[in-house]
């Protein structure tokens, strides 16, 4: 069944949809940020949203209805979202001749918390990432990205229910902060000339180059929110990922720069791994352990020892891999919400992408971007609609509600006693909305 994105769009109430020019909305405030990673929420606010490219209006008007209903639940008619509609990507081009306008980003500044479905990235040519670019322009540092099996999701584990995980990827640097130049460019041949004669290193001529920038500022800002973070939430473990045993003046210095800050700012909050034999080879009570491992062991253990794993914290590269590979262990990307966290701002988001084949088809699983904002609201402290939007889809799958997109993991025998109906986009929404409202 074909989606009319502007038939949903008029049912919704409380969102602000683009209508030519940028106007505060007739109600509402924005969120106040008072300093580094300290904000006021008022009853009455403001969120942002940019319907995104590909099969984005679908997923992203679904987790606003879902949302609102998780608001109205916990709150009634104490708190409210107003939705602003801020126009990026595909719409934003034909609108304005660029895909990441200046107006559109004067509005996202004002905002400063928004959510972002997806937007398309071009493989190998074209306009650059704008994904990218968001999390550069608001400094978003950490890309936080919770996965965890809800009973009832396929999963090729044995054991899946041990998968509750918290990935912190850094968001700024590494391969991902886009600094590169084709092999055939003016300035890869300078940069080519420039190592053959200062070092002696000789790169064939037809080699692109790209830097991969790791800094002991930007590794330790997110380091340091990872242990904050273990620590509050009682987690057990915070694994550092990286591949220093090759790259050992970034990915290596990543991690040497994180356990540095685990020993010095977090001393009496954690144990390191090498220290466990002082304590019988155990986790002493109330402690984090804090350990490393290298990238492609990692990968393979968190299929081979799952529940060992707790909270990881990577490099950007590195944290997409895994992140991607620890969706797959509870049902895919169409459950795999994110969230990018900075000190001025924070942008909820999808991890998958725009999957354009099945644009209009309302086919797509709208979970991860449903949990997108219910992590934004988490992080914003309204931990009774987040709470909300869990037990909703945690309890839409329990009672066998699923896309097809998960129905199809399974096999005959599985769809037989899990499957209860194969729902679309828009309907999947709906039953989470009409559980959250009897809850």
């Amino acid at each position: 069944m074909a989606v009319d994105i502007e038939k949903i769009k008029q049912g919704i109430p409380n969102i602000v949809p683009y209508a030519g020019k940028y106007v505060d909305p007739p109600e509402g405030d924005y969120v106040e940020y008072t300093g580094p990673g300290q904000f006021k929420v008022p009853d009455k606010v403001v969120i942002g949203y940019i319907e995104g490219d590909g099969i984005g209006p679908e997923v992203a008007y679904a987790a606003i209805r879902v949302a609102n209903a998780a608001v109205e639940k916990a709150y009634g008619k104490s708190r409210k979202v107003i939705w602003y509609e801020v126009v990026v990507g595909e719409k934003a081009e034909k609108i304005f001749g660029n895909r990441l306008p200046d107006q559109s980003i004067n509005v996202l500044k004002k905002i400063r918390v928004f959510l972002k479905a997806p937007l398309e990235t071009p493989v190998g040519g074209g306009f650059r990432s704008i994904n990218v670019t968001l999390r550069q322009l608001f400094d978003l540092y950490a890309n936080i990205r919770p996965v965890k099996y809800f009973p009832g999701l396929p999963s090729p584990l044995k054991r899946p229910e041990v998968v509750d995980l918290v990935i912190f990827r850094e968001n700024t640097e590494d391969v991902y902060a886009g600094i590169e130049w084709p092999y055939n460019s003016p300035e890869a041949s300078k940069i080519r000339d420039f190592l053959r004669r200062e070092f002696g290193i000789n790169i064939r001529d037809d080699a692109g180059i790209g830097i991969k920038p790791i800094s002991k500022f930007g590794t330790q800002r997110i380091a340091r929110l990872a242990l904050k973070f273990a620590i509050e939430n009682k987690r057990r473990v915070v694994t550092v990922m990286h591949k220093g045993n090759i790259q050992k003046y970034t990915e290596g210095a990543f991690k040497d720069w994180a356990f540095e800050v685990a020993r010095n700012e977090f001393r009496e909050h954690v144990v390191f791994e090498d220290e466990l034999a002082q304590y019988g080879g155990q986790v002493p009570p109330g402690k984090v352990l804090v350990n490393d491992r290298i990238a492609d062991n990692m990968l393979q253990q968190l299929l081979t020892r799952t529940g060992e794993y707790d909270v990881i914290l990577a490099p950007n590269l590195n944290g997409d891999y895994v992140s991607d590979e620890a969706a797959g262990l509870v049902g895919g990307l169409g459950v795999a919400p994110g969230i990018d966290v900075g000190d001025w701002g924070m942008m909820a988001e999808p991890v998958h992408g725009t999957a354009p084949k099945y644009r209009g088809k309302n086919y797509v699983n709208p979970t991860a971007t449903i949990l997108a904002l219910e992590l934004l609201f988490r992080f914003l402290g309204w931990r009774e609609a987040a709470n909300y939007i869990i037990k909703g889809v945690e309890t839409a799958y329990r009672e066998g509600y699923f896309t097809g997109d998960l129905a199809r993991q399974m096999d005959e025998e599985e769809r037989k006693h899990r499957v209860k109906e194969v729902l679309g986009t828009q309907e999947f929404a709906d039953k989470v909305v009409e559980i959250i409202k009897r809850l």
